[in-house]
């Protein structure tokens, strides 16, 4: 079954144009779109209908809408991180320039719209809706990311509702999406939905703690570099308030260095993080999540065990 989905995933984003003149502002729309990826959200949005419907087919323009507003976001995303690569290849704004990837970004963004547009009427509001809303959240969330970076003192909380917004709406969104598409019960629609926004903060907390402490041959980015360029992850500020006496100092000696040893670094930080129990903290919110997550989806009144083993596949990376 995950398959044949991602067959016909792949299959409609070969097929997809966005569009032909200038090519210059099309190109890169399709340079983006074909990096690969896991296709998580689309993935999500087909496992969601096929709970209530077979024929996948019919809504793989849909779920492949998804798939082009989060590489939309990811595009303006690489733009503001000044990030040199996407999937170990050149991002868009290195590739050709930033002026362009703003452009193509933004169009990309109305083609989503276009691909909604062949919808029912009776569903296109009520997909649109819930869509605008959370695009907006995927945005706010963005904004609270980079407003963290110089932010001296972030909360538990904080962080949490970022990533809730940033990354975790969206996989929300794709599971609704699929149910709404499939003429789900509200109640399942709702329940899909709070799967979906859990088990994306969850995968996001794994993320930071796997960039701390995955293998390095696995994990396919550099180890360590969220400690390198002090981002406020939740390992880190446990950490900054569970350290005491020489730890907390060194802790904070590392954060306020301007030029250091990247190795060293690492080393250090994951020493004081291994010190204050920060690896255990992290896993038992990441199970927090998770479980909520399966508790959500056991509400939904259908046989949801494709779903429950693709995730559960998920969960159980080390990469």
């Amino acid at each position: 079954m995950i398959v044949d989905y991602k067959k016909l995933i792949e299959s409609e984003i070969s097929n997809q144009s966005f569009g032909t003149q200038p090519k210059s502002l099309y190109e890169p729309i399709r340079y983006l779109m074909k990096l690969g990826g896991k296709r998580l959200r689309p993935m999500l949005v087909m496992l969601a209908y096929s709970l209530y419907k077979k024929n996948v087919e019919k809504i793989v323009s849909y779920a492949a809408a998804v798939e082009a507003f989060h590489n939309f976001t990811l595009m303006h995303d690489d733009i503001m991180d000044k990030a040199p690569l996407r999937r170990g290849k050149a991002t868009v704004h290195e590739k050709w320039n930033v002026n362009t990837a703003i452009l193509s970004g933004d169009v990309m963004l109305v083609r989503v719209y276009d691909m909604f547009l062949s919808l029912e009427d009776k569903k296109i509001k009520q997909v649109l809706k819930a869509f605008n809303q959370c695009a907006a959240e995927v945005c706010e969330g963005q904004q609270w990311d980079m407003e963290f970076e110089a932010k001296l003192k972030v909360t538990e909380a904080e962080y949490i509702e970022m990533i809730r917004l940033k990354t975790a709406v969206l996989l929300g969104f794709s599971l609704e999406l699929g149910a709404i598409l499939a003429d789900a019960p509200e109640a399942d629609q709702i329940a899909l939905r709070e799967f979906g926004v859990n088990i994306g903060i969850g995968f996001q907390l794994k993320d930071d703690l796997l960039d701390v402490y995955a293998d390095q041959d696995k994990f396919g980015k550099q180890v360590g570099g969220d400690i390198i360029s002090n981002k406020k992850t939740f390992l880190l500020i446990k950490a900054l308030h569970r350290a005491k006496g020489n730890e907390k100092k060194e802790l904070e000696m590392w954060l306020a260095a301007k030029k250091f040893n990247a190795k060293k670094k690492v080393k250090a930080v994951t020493e004081i993080y291994d010190s204050v129990g920060i690896p255990a903290l992290a896993e038992a919110k990441i199970s927090e999540y998770f479980n909520s997550g399966f508790e959500s989806l056991s509400r939904v009144n259908a046989n949801t065990s494709a779903i429950k083993s693709f995730t559960q596949d998920l969960i159980a990376r080390q990469s």
